[in-house]
């Protein structure tokens, strides 16, 4: 194999890497549960917390407690895309991503 044919792999490779990098950018990532709704780009930016009862003022610590549980989700989720997405690759470049 050749150094030319080594460098075009390794372009296409890394235009690749970008393409499914910016798909999960760009993905929506939602949970939902009985009191709370949390929205996550996947830059794993905080797009919306929606509260989706009223919430008795007893019932706060309790919201508090599903909004990290939601936001943990949500995490979960793109932390999941970027393996099943970028993993393969990753994983064959030295953990680099």
């Amino acid at each position: 194999m050749n150094m030319q044919s080594i460098m075009a792999q390794a372009q296409k490779m890394q235009r690749d890497i970008q393409k499914k990098k910016e798909e999960i950018d760009n993905t929506i990532f939602t949970s939902k549960n009985d009191l709370v709704e949390v929205k996550y780009n996947g830059k794993k930016e905080l797009i919306s917390i929606k509260i989706l009862n009223e919430v008795e003022k007893e019932d706060l610590e309790m919201l508090e407690d599903m909004i990290m549980l939601a936001s943990k989700d949500v995490m979960e989720q793109i932390n999941k895309m970027m393996d099943e997405k970028l993993g393969a690759i990753n994983s064959g470049l030295g953990g680099l991503f």
